[in-house]
């Protein structure tokens, strides 16, 4: 009868392809013999004993060295899953990051929204929120990116040579006079300020001045500069304030026009502009070193920046060391946006980024933004009261910001709508660029204040 029963079961077993489980079965029960589990409350109700489940996990000593069981085994494997930390261990913040990751890979993505930068930045939003994964500990893969490239600004600093050898100041040389839109769109920076000013009336805000200076710099949508300003005065602030930076330079597209149309005329959209002239190779070598110059003895503190800007330009035109130039444009440009998304994405934390402020860093980098975009066309059209004979199509003042080439193919884009024969490209760039040196000026400025 025994050894029938003992057939029929292994039958069923080989039929159902039960043996791994009862395998399994079989060393539980020998590890309960040799190690008894400590005995759970008495279960009452159905609800009374989800509590004595619950009570036990959270109040017993989990598995150590010198006390092994089976249930002290289960409940630090319990304790070290990420489920259990967001919710019995309080961290329910950390869920909203995660899905603020998720939001950023989906932009980036789906909707090609700045996918170089936000990719990374989604993906170590992710990895610095998972319970337990110490990715950015003290000695955590993030931190050390952190520590070693963002925080002695070494990453943004190369970006800003891969940018400076991408650059062709040609459109900037030829018209000298776009420059001073560059200059106009900056009026977003310092505009802001006053804005953050007004923010710390409302309870639940109070930003201090270096925070403020941190928050008005998105105005110059350039998001190396803003990191860089960012790290030196309000590194808590950087994961909100990097984000807002380049996820308003993803929507140009989507902000400046209403802006520029509500801004201008029809009349004023029609404007044609003359024609550039050409520009010599030897016009287009010197003038990175002019900037070194000028910044060398005007304001020594956007160096760094402009340095490198010049710097990566300067091996461009001159085009002496071909290899170096292409090497910048392309491997070392893209290896230093990855590790930046990545150092950048580690600020990222849900203390840091779950508050008020945070909400009031995007309103106040959409204000900095729109009123970067309204100086630069406003000052376009006060500069027309001076140039009857010449005048300058106040589409391409938008482009002051240095979303660099975005903003000047918006420009472009609203000119072709207005006029599908004026093509206001090389103007744009023109302006497109030196909003690109006025960030710089801009962050350098703010940086001398607390010199």
């Amino acid at each position: 009868m025994f050894r029938t029963l003992i057939s029929t079961l292994s039958t069923l077993c080989q039929r159902r392809n039960l043996r791994p489980v009862l395998l399994t079965l079989a060393v539980v029960a020998v590890l309960s013999l040799l190690f008894p589990a400590t005995p759970l409350v008495a279960q009452g109700t159905h609800a009374e004993g989800v509590t004595a489940v619950v009570q036990s996990v959270t109040s017993q000593p989990a598995a150590t060295e010198n006390n092994i069981s089976v249930s002290g085994c289960l409940q630090s494997i319990l304790r070290s899953t990420g489920v259990y930390d967001m919710t019995f261990g309080g961290h329910w913040r950390q869920i909203i990051m995660v899905l603020v990751g998720f939001l950023l890979l989906y932009l980036g993505v789906a909707k090609d929204f700045e996918p170089l930068l936000l990719v990374p930045i989604g993906f170590s939003t992710l990895f610095v929120n998972v319970p337990l994964g110490e990715m950015g500990s003290a000695h955590g893969f993030l931190t050390l990116i952190y520590d070693n490239g963002i925080k002695n600004e070494v990453l943004p600093l190369i970006i800003f040579m891969g940018i400076g050898s991408l650059c062709d100041f040609g459109p900037l040389l030829a018209a000298p006079r776009t420059a001073i839109l560059g200059a106009a769109a900056q009026f977003g920076v310092f505009g802001t300020l006053l804005g953050v000013a007004a923010l710390n009336f409302i309870p639940g805000f109070d930003f201090t001045l270096k925070q403020a200076c941190s928050i008005a710099i998105i105005g110059g949508a350039d998001g190396p500069t803003s990191i860089i300003v960012a790290s030196k005065y309000a590194p808590e602030m950087m994961g909100s304030i990097a984000v807002a930076a380049y996820s308003y330079m993803a929507l140009v597209p989507v902000i400046q026009p209403p802006i520029m149309k509500l801004l201008t005329t029809k009349k004023e959209r029609l404007i044609r502009m003359r024609q550039v002239r050409e520009v010599s190779q030897l016009e287009k070598t010197l003038f990175p070193l002019l900037l070194v110059g000028l910044c060398v003895l005007l304001l020594p503190t956007a160096l760094p920046l402009m340095g490198c800007f010049a710097f990566g330009n300067f091996i461009k035109e001159s085009g002496a060391i071909e290899r170096i130039s292409k090497t910048l444009q392309n491997e070392l440009m893209n290896l230093a946006t990855i590790f930046l998304g990545l150092g950048v994405g580690m600020q990222m934390e849900a203390d840091k980024f779950v508050q008020p402020t945070t909400l009031g860093i995007i309103v106040l980098g959409l204000l900095a933004f729109s009123l970067g975009t309204a100086g630069g066309v406003l000052f376009a059209k006060f500069m027309n009261l001076f140039l009857k004979n010449d005048p300058i199509n106040p589409l391409i003042g938008s482009a002051g910001v240095s979303a660099f080439p975005m903003a000047a193919r918006v420009s472009n884009r609203l000119g072709l709508e207005a006029d599908p024969h004026n093509f206001l490209l090389m103007h744009a760039l023109g302006a497109n660029l030196a909003g690109q040196i006025g960030s710089v000026v801009a962050a350098g400025v703010i940086l001398s204040i607390f010199n």
